[in-house]
């Protein structure tokens, strides 16, 4: 049973940050596989009741049977209202608008506006998520201060903001009539849940611009995961820039001399995260993608998984009594509660501007515009936190954000050839 604690704490620890962390661990939760394995407990306290009630409900065939004051609720929950819309072409993008009579300033303006909320949204939320994560809050000359650990929290703190916002958004504009079953939401909230719990836990572990080159290309995993879950077809040119953004980032992360900066050395647990995040993150695009096969908006989606976002992640807090700890923490340390907020505020309003560019201009627009921040966030944060990077190491940042770009060109090249097509063909269906 003291396998795992020693195997662990084996691993190279805290790579990035002021100071290099004792290579051993104090206890039990300082491990991140037993922070993980605790949390999905957590959860699992919910999801199997849940299951087992919606069993239940199907096999007494509610639907037809059930009467009473709760019968709405089941119903919404477990069955939904509506049957799915087959001849919906792209459910998850809602009608773009059309600039009709709209002078070229007037859509440059809004193009500005989109460009310039979305980068100050997420470079903000970059620079504080590493902040966050990486350094020491009340330090004095006397006192090394402390970090804050737990990154459930900061995801919780995050969900219950974008929860809120979606809320107000679906209650004060006119939204489809929503007929798929709730608890369907809870699989894409799970694994978003977890996704992002990888992404704060690995900055541990790694640099920010390695987290951002994995970001990158989590292209090629969410192929494979369409491959399996959806079941889609791509193009050679999808495979070639898959290949080309591996390359890339290969060349980043084995340029990693190892003279470099401790803060620069990319870890095993960092990596195993990483790659937590990509899955997680692959499976919850895919299952979005499939669930707006029911007639929604977008931001019925984000109110739909963040529900349940919000239940599972204070439930687990709850349980592990980590949630009276983490506000007593915010309760020392006012500059983190400052910066928590600020941290749930830019991922909250983000994910608006996403909604409004993709509504306004498209997908194509949008991907270019999260490219160059993906770079702009690079930059910053080894303007900032002091990161090095090799000659090699940008040779492979540029072959990756140059992929990245010829993905853009070629699928906008692709749509415009589609719209083309006859009647009775079908564009090949692409992420």
């Amino acid at each position: 049973r003291f396998c795992l604690p020693l195997v662990l704490a084996s691993l190279p620890t805290m790579a990035t940050g002021e100071e290099i962390a004792p290579a051993l661990q104090d206890s039990w939760g300082d491990f991140w596989l037993f922070r993980f394995f605790v949390n999905a407990a957590g959860y699992a306290s919910i999801v199997v009741p849940g299951f087992l009630l919606i069993q239940y409900f199907k096999r007494r065939n509610y639907l037809e049977t059930g009467r009473g004051i709760c019968f709405p609720v089941i119903k919404s929950c477990v069955f939904g209202s509506e049957v799915k819309s087959v001849h919906q072409e792209d459910g998850s993008l809602p009608p773009r608008a059309e600039p009709t009579e709209s002078s070229t300033a007037r859509q440059i303006f809004k193009l500005l506006f989109c460009a310039a909320g979305l980068q100050a949204s997420y470079l903000t939320w970059g620079v504080l998520q590493e902040r966050v994560m990486t350094r020491t809050y009340g330090a004095t000359e006397t006192d090394p201060g402390e970090k804050f650990t737990d990154s459930q929290f900061l995801v919780f703190m995050n969900r219950i903001l974008a929860f809120t916002v979606a809320g107000l958004y679906c209650a004060l504009t006119k939204q489809p009539r929503h007929g798929a079953p709730m608890y369907k939401y809870s699989f894409a909230s799970l694994s978003n849940i977890l996704s992002s719990w990888c992404q704060y836990e690995a900055l541990k572990y790694i640099s920010f611009p390695t987290q951002v080159l994995a970001k990158a290309s989590k292209v090629i995993p969410v192929m494979m995961m369409g491959k399996l879950v959806s079941r889609k077809s791509y193009e050679y040119w999808e495979y070639l820039t898959a290949a080309l953004i591996s390359v890339g980032v290969s060349m980043f992360l084995l340029s990693s001399a190892p003279n470099r900066h401790v803060s620069t050395v990319t870890t095993f647990s960092g990596v195993v995260l990483l790659a937590g995040y990509i899955i997680f993150d692959s499976f919850t695009s895919n299952w979005q993608d499939a669930l707006f096969t029911y007639k929604m908006s977008p931001v019925q989606m984000m109110f739909g998984v963040n529900v349940f976002s919000c239940l599972f992640t204070v439930g687990s807090l709850l349980e592990q009594g980590a949630l009276l700890e983490s506000v007593r923490f915010m309760a020392r340390h006012s500059e983190f509660t400052a910066h928590a907020v600020l941290l749930s505020v830019c991922s909250a309003c983000g994910q608006l501007f996403i909604f409004y560019t993709i509504n306004q201009f498209g997908a194509a627009v949008f991907t270019i515009i999260m490219t160059l921040r993906q770079a702009f966030a690079i930059l910053l944060s080894c303007l900032i936190y002091g990161h090095t990077v090799t000659v090699v190491g940008g040779l492979g940042i540029a072959v990756v954000f140059m992929a990245l770009f010829l993905r853009v060109y070629a699928r906008s090249r692709m749509k415009k050839r589609s719209k083309k097509l006859p009647p009775g063909e079908t564009p090949v269906q692409k992420v």
